[in-house]
């Protein structure tokens, strides 16, 4: 995925930035940030900051590494950093003053010398080592979920990432509980033959890392800019007079949908304008029930049990209804007010007929010569009846004879006088 101003003719390489997919709009890359500090000009070399944000496997992951010798590195530069045992290869994705920004967010501290150190810029040979670790993925996937099937272990693997030099591979592994891989470990220390390490994850986090569309037709918000997962229940649903409804209200990941708890504070915020407490009225109809609360046009619905139709009451009336209950007062009616719309009616086209219109001319001259072959078709059939009919009257003159005396009985014989 590219945005539009560094979008490419090819189709190869985006030509509108140097980071091969991450522009500086933030809509390229996954979890992309955008450095609205990088033209801050560096005054002091002791003040600057000597941290750099490294981004792997596409930004599913992202990691501090100092810069002690300040290289100018820019956003996109491949670059060879510290692993486990070895060196892994990652993807500039913020310099500069920005990156203390990010530290205070993620609560790390500067002076932190468990921060691990730039090496080098990645060159063609680690390049070629990445690629060829990270092929190997989608095969540890599919061994790993066999092996821990194998041992019958309540657990699901989701991802394997590999580190560049192939030392090191991180199991990232979903389960309701706690699983005790401690075997799990040494068989795969001895399958691939690497350093093993696990770490658990939620179906949300699983969500992000796999990626897609969701309902509203954008990217998962999980996959490109939300970082941090708060709770979400169905008391928000409720807030927003959302039907409860599972499987429109659950996302890719099988949860309640993260974007439920962006309009909560808006709701809650315009209900506390509602009154309390003010569920059932009591009218000389029955008891009206409340179905639901409009924000937008301040009122209350609520239904008689005599009738499906829904009422709508303002705010004032229904104030003013409640403080008749409490003084025992039933009024005669709810007194409902007419809910207008703003929006334009469509008119509906009108019916228009075409066949008038239309000229069938060619489906005409069709039909036409349908009909002739099969007139054509009709008569030689008929001939060769007749002609057969000839021919046996010419076998059996006989025949002929008969059917002639059968046709004139009265016709005299003159072959006797002849003979006399």
């Amino acid at each position: 995925m590219s945005c539009t101003g560094c979008s490419s003719t090819d189709g190869s390489k985006p030509n509108g930035c140097k980071s091969n997919g991450g522009c500086s709009s933030g809509g390229c890359n996954r979890m992309n940030a955008y450095d609205w500090l990088q033209n801050l000009p560096m005054t002091d070399f002791d003040t600057t900051c000597k941290v750099i944000e490294v981004s792997f496997s596409q930004g599913t992951r992202k990691d501090f590494f100092r810069n002690p010798s300040l290289q100018p590195y820019e956003k996109g530069d491949l670059v060879a950093v510290e692993g486990v045992s070895g060196f892994d290869v990652g993807e500039v994705s913020l310099t500069g003053e920005i990156v203390r920004l990010q530290m205070k967010k993620r609560s790390v501290k500067e002076d932190n010398p468990e921060i691990k150190k730039v090496l080098r810029r990645a060159s063609s040979r680690d390049m070629d080592t990445l690629k060829q670790n990270k092929a190997r993925e989608p095969e540890a996937v599919i061994r790993s979920r066999a092996i821990a099937k194998q041992l019958n272990l309540d657990m699901k693997i989701s991802q394997v990432e590999m580190q560049a030099d192939g030392r090191k591979a991180t199991f990232f592994y979903i389960a309701d509980g706690r699983v005790d891989f401690r075997e799990l470990i040494k068989v795969y220390a001895s399958e691939f033959r690497l350093k093993v390490e696990m770490r658990q994850i939620g179906a949300r986090q699983e969500a992000g890392k796999v990626g897609g569309i969701g309902s509203c037709g954008r990217e998962l918000c999980c996959s490109t800019w939300l970082t941090d997962f708060k709770s979400v229940n169905t008391a928000a649903a409720r807030y927003q007079n959302l039907s409860i409804n599972q499987s429109k209200l659950s996302g890719q990941c099988g949860r309640l949908k993260c974007c439920l708890n962006y309009e909560l504070d808006t709701y809650l915020d315009a209900l506390q304008h509602f009154p309390d407490n003010c569920d059932n009225l009591q009218v000389a109809k029955g008891n009206a029930y409340l179905i639901k609360k409009d924000i937008f046009k301040n009122l209350m619905w609520y239904s008689l049990p005599d009738s499906n139709k829904q009422y709508p009451l303002t705010i004032e009336r229904v104030r003013k209804i409640k403080s008749l209950n409490h003084q025992g007062v039933i009024p005669e009616e709810l007194e409902p007010v007419e809910v207008v719309t703003n929006k334009t009616v469509e008119k509906e086209p009108e019916f228009v007929e075409l066949v008038g219109q239309i000229s069938l001319r060619s489906l005409e001259r069709s039909d036409k010569k349908r009909k002739q072959k099969q007139q054509k078709g009709q008569n030689p059939q008929q001939k060769p009846q007749q002609g057969q009919g000839g021919q046996q009257q010419r076998r059996h003159p006989k025949n002929r004879q008969r059917q002639n005396n059968n046709r004139n009985p009265q016709r005299p014989d003159n072959s006797g006088g002849q003979k006399n």
